[in-house]
């Protein structure tokens, strides 16, 4: 059972907006030692290229950048690209071998990994052996270019190893060091200082980088102020919308749905508090899809608030099963407050349902107020009950207005472009960050 990923897995072992001038190249003699692949070649345009995408997160795990990383890799192999992934094996089991995601074939390299217990499932692969395996790794593919997808570990050892051979580097973050704070143990006196260290520590991996990405421009904003890096792209995680099918019958009852991890920076206690400051006479239930280590601690607090008997948790579900639940709902409720960016929002968006969000990091990028769903202040249960009425209240033509704008702005954010504006970067071509935060004039056909 999964919980919001869209994955397959069968394992063989063995125009334009931030219209920037191209990134300035940091290590200009950058030039894939298997191809000779170079910036302006153009003999390259055309070539499939062999691309090595490192991860410290990746399927089986529930995440939104596993997510993109192996959509990402599907979405390349399927153009006929060689596509190797590097990341933590999900079990004791390690080495080299076929799997396929999303019906295409990559190649991944699991590397041995250590659970880490404060978190309910996260893995990690060892940081004091990442560059020997790098090396390693590096020297039997020959990547035309390496992409990493987080600076934490496997980012740091890929980056340094393709540094000294000359391979073209991009990165991309997907991270906020606040996100993992209360999985660290590390003592709230200490955290600012742990935050800083992490800082410090993507300003040395992402500088090895010849690009930078990060899914918004708030984001890229972000990653800018803390590290001191400059002309980070904002690319768009994407979505395949045709994998949701958007509901236009009239809704039948006033349902709320999250979908995500069930821990801390989620926020989802603010939603339950929310959830019972709403009107008898709505008689609105919540389901919360997803699973992790808060999720007793929430149904406990569901029970003290009165509210167990309207609340239904799913834990991990399949991707159909997700699709129904996506149907079943009147509205997504997302009252996280650190979202880069919410792949659960773009899902809910491609099925046609309107959003109330948290007005933080990424979440207004998404959800336009008044548009598509409202945005209501962090943190506060009582902004979020009464945004939930404004959609749980609208008139039949109203809710269908928002409908439509979910349908209209998640049109911007197709993987296609994704992929196409990473192709661009792999080959050291100039690119143009794609428009994501203005919808087009009218619903698409």
């Amino acid at each position: 059972m999964r919980q919001c990923s869209h994955t397959r897995i069968h394992l063989r072992h063995g125009p334009a907006e931030r219209a920037s001038a191209p990134r300035t190249v940091r290590n200009p003699h950058h030039v894939s030692d298997s191809s000779g692949v170079k910036a302006g070649d153009p003999g390259s345009a055309k070539r499939p290229l062999r691309v090595l995408i490192g991860a410290d997160t990746f399927a089986p795990n529930v995440n939104g950048a596993a997510r993109f990383a192996e959509r990402l890799a599907a979405g390349l192999a399927e153009r006929g690209h060689d596509v190797h992934v590097i990341a933590p094996a999900a079990s004791g089991k390690h080495g080299t071998w076929k799997e396929v995601h999303e019906g295409q074939e990559i190649t991944a390299h699991r590397l041995y990994s250590w659970r880490w217990y404060p978190h309910d499932w996260l893995r990690f692969a060892l940081p004091w052996r990442i560059k020997q395996n790098s090396a390693r790794i590096i020297d039997e593919v020959k990547p035309d270019v390496v992409h990493f997808q987080s600076h934490i570990v496997v980012g740091r050892g890929l980056s340094i190893e393709a540094e000294k051979r000359g391979i073209r580097v991009i990165g991309t973050n997907h991270f906020m060091p606040e996100n993992m704070l209360e999985f660290t143990l590390i003592p709230k006196a200490w955290q600012d200082w742990a935050v800083g260290l992490a800082w410090k520590a993507a300003r040395r991996t992402f500088g090895r980088a010849e690009a930078v990405t990060t899914p918004t421009k708030r984001a890229a904003e972000f990653l800018e102020k803390y590290t001191g890096l400059s002309e980070v792209h904002a690319i768009s995680c994407g979505i395949d919308a045709a994998n949701y099918r958007p509901d236009w019958e009239p809704r039948t009852g006033n349902r709320i749905i999250f979908v995500g991890r069930v821990t801390g920076e989620k926020q989802i206690d603010v939603l339950l508090k929310a959830l019972k400051l709403l009107p008898a006479s709505l008689h609105a239930t919540l389901e919360v899809v997803g699973g992790g280590d808060q999720l007793k601690n929430l149904q406990n607090l569901a029970a003290e608030l009165g509210i167990a008997d309207r609340v239904t948790f799913t834990g991990y579900v399949t991707d159909e099963q997700l699709r129904d639940a996506y149907h079943r709902a009147s509205v997504l409720a997302m009252p996280s407050i650190a979202e880069l960016q919410s792949i659960v929002t773009m899902e809910a968006m491609a099925s046609a349902l309107p959003v109330v969000a948290a007005d933080a990091m990424a979440l207004p990028h998404l959800v336009h107020d008044g548009e598509n769903g409202f945005l209501f202040e962090p943190g506060s249960a009582e902004d979020l009950a009464a945004k939930l009425r404004r959609v749980l209240e609208a008139s039949p033509e109203e809710y269908r207005a928002l409908k439509e704008g979910s349908i209209r702005l998640i049109a911007a954010h197709d993987i296609q472009r994704t992929i196409s504006t990473f192709e661009s970067l792999y080959r050291g071509e100039p690119v143009v960050d794609p428009v994501t935060d203005a919808a087009p004039a009218s619903l698409p056909e």
